[in-house]
């Protein structure tokens, strides 16, 4: 009867360290992923603010500005301009 006694305590004590042991992983896999929430969450913020600043130099606007101010170009003028017509294609 002791050595049952005994069986069942050992027993009793792995399945308490087991319980334990399932919590603390548990617990830290679920703090893991409220940091990669976290994260998330940052990166798509930061996506959004570079989509917004992507579309800011990429307007029509301020390329042109760019390209009058820091280039020196300019639009060609009716002089400069040729236009060139295409054959239309035979229908068959």
């Amino acid at each position: 009867m002791i050595r049952l006694n005994l069986i069942l305590f050992a027993l009793t004590i792995a399945m308490a360290l087991g319980v334990v042991t399932a919590q603390y992983k548990a617990r830290k896999l679920y703090f893991e992923l409220d940091r990669q929430e976290m994260l998330t969450k940052q990166y798509m913020t930061e996506y959004d603010q570079l989509q917004i600043e992507q579309s800011t130099w990429a307007m029509h606007s301020r390329l042109e500005e760019f390209a009058t101010t820091r280039l020196h170009m300019h639009s060609p003028s009716m002089q400069q301009t040729q236009v060139i017509l295409l054959d239309a294609p035979a229908a068959p």
